[in-house]
């Protein structure tokens, strides 16, 4: 069995164009993402899925500098793009991971991939509602089998473009494991939107001075430093397609 963390990256940002690239710590904060993914005991292939477009040729060309493997797929069918690149390396178990997302933490990702194999679930995330984690932390867990059942039936293009949102949205269909905090910090918000979260994002990782630090140290990082919540707090997260 091959399970894949497969890290979805555009340069074509609405809102922060250009930000998967933008430096952490000295890096591309894509690089920051794969670096921590890689620390994931449970992941045995980490890959980049990237578009066709020519804009993203400079993803591609750091995936060849670092080392890692890229596939190129659909701009817009997200769900495509994840299937190409889960057939790509044969992955049985796809963890969906997005290179917004610069804090993601490898523990956070082996406890929803247990999670999701103790429960012989179809799909299994810290996302589901309601959600405990900070914004930023996602993880998502899902079988190549469901994963090819939701290419085969989703004909939306509005939720084709967000890859799990059908399976999410047919609990009835797919077993869903939630993976849920002790405690409630999901008002956090720690993904990379817009400049403001940058700006957050960049204070976490300067004062903790490394990129292999957990979550937790980050919390502690932000409620020592409690008007940096200020920074993003009004940024509102995109809506997802009405179902």
């Amino acid at each position: 069995m091959t399970t894949a963390a497969i890290v979805q990256a555009r340069t074509g940002s609405t809102r922060l164009p250009g930000k998967v690239l933008l430096p952490l710590l000295g890096r591309p904060m894509l690089s920051q993402v794969m670096r921590r993914v890689a620390r994931a005991r449970l992941v045995d292939e980490e890959l980049v899925a990237t578009t066709e477009l020519a804009s993203d040729d400079p993803i591609v060309e750091l995936g060849r500098r670092e080392g890692w493997r890229v596939v190129r797929g659909s701009e817009m069918d997200l769900l495509a793009r994840y299937l190409d690149a889960a057939h790509a390396v044969g992955a049985d178990e796809i963890v969906r991971i997005t290179s917004d997302c610069p804090l993601i933490d490898p523990v956070l990702i082996d406890d929803v991939i247990a999670a999701f194999r103790r429960d012989g679930s179809d799909y299994a995330s810290n996302t589901l509602e309601p959600r405990t984690y900070p914004r930023g932390l996602d993880v998502e867990v899902v079988s190549l089998a469901v994963l090819e059942a939701a290419g085969r039936d989703d004909t939306d293009p509005a939720t084709r473009e967000h890859a799990t949102l059908f399976v999410r949205r047919h609990p009835e269909r797919f077993r869903q494991t939630r993976v849920a905090s002790p405690a409630d910090h999901s008002a956090l918000r720690w993904t990379v939107d817009t400049t403001e979260d940058y700006e957050l994002v960049r204070r976490i990782c300067e004062a903790a001075g490394r990129d292999d630090f957990g979550w937790l140290d980050a919390l502690a990082i932000v409620q020592a430093n409690p008007d940096w919540a200020d920074l993003n707090s009004a940024v509102e997260q995109k809506a997802l397609p009405h179902a």
